[in-house]
């Protein structure tokens, strides 16, 4: 089995032939395109995670720049590019058999364009409606929805035995994008880098109460050039699949899928938590700590999370993706108490190392989680589609493989989908549960009860001797 060398018919860049589980195939040709495509797609990943969650510090500084909002709007600001991009993901996810990988890839980085250039415009006049800051946060959520079409995508690439890799690489690396909004965004907004085309600066009194000069558009407009850069890059470079061709109705069949279901409540832990974790983060320090700048460190936690999820899936490959995501979620259910014991609460003044140490170990074990968790559900449909077709013959088995794919590829995407709700659902938790009772506690007991239900769900259908589906 070959592919045309140039990996090319007619007018497109689509591969007629791609068989990764053929190990000849696989070691000739498949590899490299492969990897050509992965190392793509992570800095469109890595761009789209930057643009969905550059609000998350853009609304620290919002009050200071004169926008007169409240802490419950702040972290609806915070939350709604999250619930955008959740949802946006559900259609986002059936997009690559579709359309193509490629393609897609490119059109959906382009889109990006679209908040970071309003939103770069909507900062720097304090009387830009709310209402208008609310619809750019949607559009945010372009780059959330980016996700459940990146991972479906690269599943294709590779093989049943390195897609926790590489999914773990895509996904790790692209996440990355959510710590380095957060590390570049004070750095950027303190320099005037655009000159006249990046519009006048803004006077802001910091904490302080020295008065500064910041360019808060910034934040946004840093981006444009970056995503010019990579949308050109994957027109030119990457491939689309011609078997992995598929409708929506092909597709659909994974609603009718128990473990579908299941791994979409687990995915909520893991990366639901991550991402909810980062954008609630930032303004969560600044509403429990007055007088300290989240932005100084807030970018630590998401960074090790994104860093430490290539990992998750490399230790999900070895010894078993149910096993690593079991001890996540007791660990997760650990560090949310400690948190909860570290914030101001009854009169006492709280402890900031306490809750950022606790913090950071939340952060790692759900960047491990989502690693793990995302390695199983390939490896879930994979393993049933061909347990549908043992003892029919290896063309059946062929056949299976590829619908295994498919089906995986669709789950991973609806999965991510669902997940991302995680990053609405914390923050406008937060925000609720401040206004109600003046403290997060109550949200936080509610994460508590969520991981323990976590770990009786792994432990049920994955993890303990004879379940359902061991993976």
């Amino acid at each position: 089995m070959t592919a045309s060398p140039s990996g090319t018919t007619g007018t497109g860049r689509l591969l007629t032939i791609w068989t990764p589980e053929d190990k000849a195939f696989w070691a000739t040709q498949g590899n490299a395109i492969a990897n050509r495509n992965l190392w793509i797609s992570i800095p469109a990943l890595f761009l789209a995670h930057a643009v969905w969650m550059v609000w998350s510090v853009v609304i620290v500084q919002l009050p200071a720049a004169g926008f007169r909002y409240g802490t419950d709007k702040l972290f609806w600001l915070a939350a709604l590019p999250a619930l955008a991009g959740a949802t946006l993901r559900i259609f986002y996810s059936f997009m690559v058999p579709i359309v193509g990988g490629r393609r897609w890839t490119v059109f959906s980085t382009l889109s990006l364009l679209i908040p970071a250039i309003g939103m770069g415009f909507a900062v720097q006049n304090p009387q830009t409606p709310y209402w208008v800051m609310l619809a750019l946060a949607a559009l945010c959520g372009f780059g959330g929805g980016n996700f459940s079409s990146s991972m479906a995508n690269i599943s294709f690439f590779f093989p049943k035995e390195r897609k926790g890799s590489a999914l773990g690489l895509n996904a790790g690396l692209g996440n990355l994008g959510v710590s380095a909004v957060q590390f570049m965004v004070p750095l950027v907004i303190s320099v005037g880098i655009f000159g006249w085309f990046g519009g006048e600066p803004t006077s802001v009194q910091m904490p302080d109460g020295l008065m500064k000069q910041i360019w808060l558009q910034n934040a946004a407009f840093v981006w444009v050039i970056p995503i010019l850069i990579t949308s050109l890059l994957a027109y030119l470079m990457m491939n689309d699949i011609a078997d992995a061709k598929a409708s929506f109705s092909d597709q659909a069949v994974i609603f009718r899928r128990r473990h579908t279901w299941v791994m979409c409540w687990l995915y909520l832990g893991t990366f639901g938590s991550f991402i909810g974790f980062s954008a609630g983060f930032p303004l969560l320090i600044k509403s429990q700590f007055p007088g300290v700048n989240p932005l100084a460190f807030a970018w630590m936690g998401p960074f090790l999370g994104a860093l430490i999820r290539p990992v998750g899936g490399w230790l999900a490959d070895k010894t078993g993706g149910a096993r690593v995501s079991l001890g996540v979620f007791v660990v997760m259910t650990a560090g949310v108490y400690g948190v909860m014991q570290y914030l101001p609460h009854h009169g006492a003044s709280g402890n900031l190392t306490g809750f950022f140490l606790c913090f950071m170990v939340l952060f790692v074990a759900s960047g491990i989680g989502n690693g793990s968790t995302f390695r199983m559900i390939p490896v879930i449909f994979m393993d049933e589609c061909l347990d549908a077709a043992r003892g029919q013959g290896a063309e059946a088995q062929a056949a299976a493989a590829r619908e295994g794919s498919k089906q995986g590829a669709a789950a991973l995407g609806f999965t991510a989908a669902i997940g991302a709700y995680g990053g609405f659902f914390i923050p406008t938790s937060y925000g609720t549960s401040i206004d109600m009772t003046g403290s997060p506690h109550a949200a936080l007991w509610w994460f508590i009860v969520f991981y323990v239900t976590c770990i009786a769900i792994t432990w049920w259908f994955y993890a303990r001797r004879g379940a359902l589906r061991p993976c």
